[in-house]
């Protein structure tokens, strides 16, 4: 397959690249590829996009994001050589999507604010795909999705759905609850159990968290972000006394934690 070299290239360029390598000539590696192989590709890609965004870095987030689109265009490609659709094809489907989600830009619909745009959202989100129920609409949440994003939007269509929002209070004597609920199943030695009532904690812990807008899924991200660098500090402290923590029995190890803790 012959292939042109430019100066600058654009996205039917990239189409262009992946069918050179997918030909009989081209890449062993590209050329044995499916969807299915690809999959964790496409979520490492994206996660890494998310994260040049967190950095605030444009050059990083160029990167990133081509490397999103090559995954895109790749599938795309896999799907053109079955005959069934094309990167034109997407774009087009997705035009189309936001057009009609639109009506009050693209037609005449009022929507003034954020709150009402994602209402008419919603509904003609469900109106588009059939759904009469929230239920239903829970039901298209993709379960791909990190379970901390998807248990917010689960409480997010079920609160539209009819479900009354709980007060920051009420939500916080749930989590109690629910963490006295799990201590019985601790000493019942119960692992089933166990593990079904530490879920059931999860999700309520992200349920307050709605109460006090605030977004669990970041909240945990910069947690792990704190910890990490609580833990460098530690072998850091450890170093400076010429002290070895794998040596350390555990009493000693947790002084040297609240010692970190509390500089």
């Amino acid at each position: 397959m012959d292939f042109s070299f430019k100066e600058r290239y654009n996205v039917y360029d990239l189409v262009q690249v992946v069918k050179k390598l997918r030909a009989p000539d081209g890449c062993p590696w590209d050329k044995i590829q499916t969807h299915e192989t690809l999959r964790k590709d496409l979520i490492e890609e994206v996660y890494e996009a998310v994260e040049a965004i967190d950095e605030k870095s444009r050059e990083h987030l160029r990167e990133e994001l081509g490397d999103v689109l090559l995954q895109v265009v790749f599938h795309c490609v896999l799907e053109t050589e079955q005959g069934s659709f094309d990167l034109d094809d997407v774009a087009d489907e997705v035009c189309k999507k936001m057009i009609f989600r639109h009506p009050h830009v693209f037609g005449n619909v009022n929507a003034e604010t954020p709150e009402e745009v994602l209402k008419n959202w919603d509904q003609i989100k469900m109106q588009s795909k059939s759904q009469s129920l929230a239920s239903e609409a829970m039901d298209s949440v993709s379960k791909a999705l990190p379970a901390l994003m998807r248990s917010e939007k689960l409480w997010k269509k079920a609160e539209r759905g009819g479900l009354p929002a709980k007060s920051s209070e009420e939500a916080f004597e749930d989590v109690q609850r629910r963490l006295g609920e799990l201590r019985e199943a601790m000493g019942e030695q119960n692992r089933e159990a166990y593990s079904k009532k530490v879920g059931e904690l999860l999700f309520s812990v992200v349920g307050m968290s709605r109460t006090m807008d605030t977004d669990c899924e970041r909240s945990l991200y910069d947690a792990c972000d704190d910890f990490t660098r609580q833990f460098r500090s530690l072998e850091a402290y450890a170093a400076e006394k010429g002290i070895e923590i794998q040596k350390l029995n555990p009493e000693e190890v947790s002084k040297l934690w609240d010692d970190i803790s509390t500089h």
